[in-house]
């Protein structure tokens, strides 16, 4: 892609929607790296650890335990929807329309927002402040979710400006996009994380609201096209960890050859508390993380496959 001057301003005034840029990330990839966090995501993964990123509107962010009941948000809300409440503040969503007046004058950052706009430029210049941190790390930038291609042309525009600057881009997705929107992409990411949750199309829709058919057609033509692909597969007890699925998962991924590695992703519950300060319902209960022998055994399977198999994705 060439842009012209007019086209170049145009791109890196470009918006988009993220929830959150982490520093120093050791997990989303290679080396240490920044990770972009899009807002906005196409499937509803009941386990999911980051439920922000999933509306890609903003949203009111309620830590109750934080409140420390000064009453300023009460008397700054021009929606009423907060009121005195005890010790603290209580929250009617249903008057709420994420104005962030509230987050603004709350000094104990019991109220937030998860989501902002912000242009290419704010965010390049943000990867940049780390570049030294990429070169002794052989780390870079990593767009995550959400999901980033759900914004295809603000995606695509920081990917544009990253390569240009020699900076490693990783792009961690759900694969479930249509094709061209992949292709808009593809040929300047330089590692996909691919996630593959099942096997099973009745069971992914089940957990995470849609049909898997697309997801894995994808998967096989990023293969196809030589791109550089790992898989990430969340363990999550009794929805995919069954010896049935782990096989269907080993026999499809060691059919398409060049897959990098599969790092395996054991469910954690670090997420539950964020569903309540969005004034959601955690919908699956009493979930336990997978054990250690339960995950060496399902490394122990897939490597009979052949595949280069992680625990975790460093």
């Amino acid at each position: 892609m060439h842009y012209s001057m007019l086209e170049y301003v145009e791109a890196i005034m470009k918006k988009g929607r993220i929830f959150n840029i982490e520093k120093y990330a050791i997990h989303d990839g290679p080396g240490i790296r920044t990770t972009v966090f899009f807002k906005g995501c196409p499937l509803r993964c009941l386990w999911c650890h980051n439920p922000e990123g999933q509306n890609p509107k903003s949203e009111l962010i309620y830590r109750e335990g934080r409140c420390i009941g000064c009453g300023e948000c009460v008397k700054k809300c021009p929606r009423k929807a907060l009121s005195p409440s005890s010790d603290r503040v209580a929250l009617n969503r249903k008057n709420c329309n994420v104005c962030s007046v509230c987050a603004r004058v709350c000094p104990s950052e019991a109220l937030s927002i998860a989501g902002k706009e912000i242009s290419v430029e704010e965010v390049v210049k943000e990867i940049e402040r780390d570049m030294a941190f990429y070169e002794e790390s052989e780390g870079g930038v990593t767009f995550s979710g959400g999901e980033p291609l759900l914004q295809p042309d603000f995606l695509e525009a920081l990917l544009h400006e990253c390569s240009g600057r020699g900076i490693h881009t990783t792009l961690d997705t759900s694969g479930y996009a249509l094709q061209s929107v992949i292709a808009r992409v593809r040929g300047k990411v330089d590692l996909f994380l691919f996630d593959i949750k099942s096997m099973d199309e009745a069971k992914h829709k089940e957990y995470t609201g849609v049909s898997n058919r697309l997801v894995l057609r994808n998967l096989q033509r990023l293969v196809k096209d030589g791109c550089e692909v790992a898989v990430s597969m969340p363990i999550i007890p009794g929805v995919n960890d069954d010896e049935d699925n782990i096989r269907r998962t080993g026999e499809f991924i060691s059919s398409l050859q060049n897959v990098e590695y599969v790092s395996l992703l054991p469910y954690h519950s670090a997420g539950v508390d964020k569903y309540k300060n969005l004034g959601r319902t955690y919908r699956i209960k009493k979930l336990q993380p997978p054990s250690g022998q339960k995950m060496s055994m399902i490394r122990e399977n897939l490597e009979a496959f052949g595949l280069k198999v992680r625990i975790g994705r460093r």
